[in-house]
């Protein structure tokens, strides 16, 4: 994995610390850990499942994750397994031995994706009770698995996901729309087999809630159809919806159509589910590497990301001014998920707009950093993973005539940092746990 960071005083520092990041979140390590087999008992953690009476072990995944998580299930179980697919992201394919990796378009779903996901369906309705499902799930799964339900087109679900992911929206809530347009999602991918399933997930979710992780296909989900609804009037893009998700979801209102699977059912109850990764282990790993004074973040920070950003900063002010009264050097460790509510047409991602509107509110503190990474690698549509910015940040930009105020006003921080030299890239990690946010005073 490339690993690439912007040249400064404490590049070699930080690095050691994102690398460690990193590396606790690979899902391939993480389910080596995790996953062994024994003749025919299968250990997963601390639980066993006999495979002496299993005709048949598939393995079906998705997420940005999955590639890498395949290729460690084909390790563990060799010959036993027998078939598998599972669809990644464009450009974060492996080389694997038993399992096909189909590539389909992320953040928003594609052509591709439908294919791919078409043909996952068929391979896990020829299952059979005595055969089993193994699934293997990261985040990026819900943009991965299009399987649009009856009358609602790819186009359709394309501009749905467009309107969601412009308009501010949290992750649980596109998600929630996501699943009541979908033949997989919300244990739709359960429902479509009678294979015993135990789905291994790598979680971007904070809070790890498996219905939320790839939007659930194999978890029982609590949210209605008039969740769905009250999520696109909430954020006023009802109206702009197209007109047959605007039926179809009514439709549901009206139980015309059905629900998504709900806790308390047989089928919702059979699924094992083992999360062999998350965004907490990956903060746990930076703050042990650090060797300094620490204060690991236990809130996930969330919505806009300007604004978390400067919740980070006074984090790291208090850590100064508290009743510890910390001496530097020390760090501030935190993870989560923010959002951007789009307007314009400007380039960049939400690491990217964190970082920006960090280096806003540090001129005042000597020696101070703030990374802002996105553990996938991929930070919105752009090739850079994150960024770094410091105190100094600032005054750079007004000797370089770079307006930072303007590139955040209009959500077009990927020039303004290109230009500042703030990128980091790390390409493709193979992994998705969230992001991770440092602050640091040195």
């Amino acid at each position: 994995m490339l690993l690439r960071l912007p040249p400064s005083p404490v590049r070699p520092f930080l690095h050691k610390l994102l690398a460690a990041g990193l590396a606790a979140a690979d899902p391939h390590q993480a389910l080596l850990k995790t996953v062994s087999l024994n003749g025919a008992s299968l250990r997963i953690g601390r639980r066993s499942f006999d495979l002496s009476h299993t005709k048949r072990v598939i393995a079906v995944g998705a997420g940005k994750a999955s590639a890498r998580m395949a290729q460690a299930l084909e390790i563990v179980l060799g010959e036993r397994l027998e078939d598998g697919l599972v669809i990644v992201k464009t450009g974060h394919s492996l080389p694997t031995r038993r399992t096909a990796i189909l590539e389909a378009g992320h953040p928003i779903p594609n052509r591709a994706g439908l294919v791919a996901t078409q043909r996952l369906l068929r391979l896990t309705q020829s299952l059979s009770p005595r055969d089993l499902l193994i699934v293997l799930l990261s985040g990026g799964a819900s943009s991965l698995l299009p399987a649009p339900v009856s009358g609602v087109t790819l186009a359709d679900k394309q501009r749905t996901t467009q309107l969601l992911l412009r308009c501010g929206a949290t992750i649980n809530e596109v998600n929630v729309v996501r699943k009541h347009l979908s033949l997989i999602k919300g244990g739709g991918l359960a429902a479509s087999t009678s294979a015993r399933i135990i789905t291994l997930v790598l979680s971007d979710v904070i809070g790890d809630d498996l219905g939320s992780i790839g939007s659930g296909p194999t978890a029982a989900d609590p949210s209605t159809f008039t969740e769905a609804v009250e999520v696109l009037q909430r954020y006023q893009i009802w109206p702009a919806v197209p007109s047959a998700v605007r039926r179809y979801l009514q439709r549901g209102q009206q139980g015309a159509v059905p629900e998504t699977l709900k806790p308390g059912t047989p089928r919702g109850r059979s699924v094992h589910h083992h999360i062999i990764g998350s965004n907490h282990i990956m903060l746990e790993a930076v703050a042990r590497e650090s060797g300094l004074f620490t204060k690991l973040v236990s809130s996930p920070l969330t919505g806009e990301a300007r604004v978390a950003a400067k919740q980070l900063v006074e984090l790291g002010k208090a850590v100064r001014t508290g009743r510890s009264r910390v001496r530097r050097p020390y760090c501030v460790v935190a993870g989560g998920e923010t959002t951007v509510t789009v307007t314009g047409h400007g380039k960049g991602g939400r690491a990217q707009e964190f970082a920006a509107a960090a280096a806003t509110e540090l001129s005042d503190l000597p020696n101070a950093w703030v990374v802002a990474l996105g553990s996938d690698g991929t930070d919105g549509p752009t090739d850079a993973a994150g960024a770094l910015v410091n105190n100094e940040t600032v005054s750079r930009a007004t000797r370089l005539k770079v307006d930072l105020h303007t590139a955040l006003k209009r959500h077009n921080t990927y020039p303004a940092l290109k230009k500042l030299g703030c990128h980091i890239h790390t390409g493709p990690t193979g992994t998705n746990v969230n992001d991770l946010y440092l602050f640091l005073q040195l």
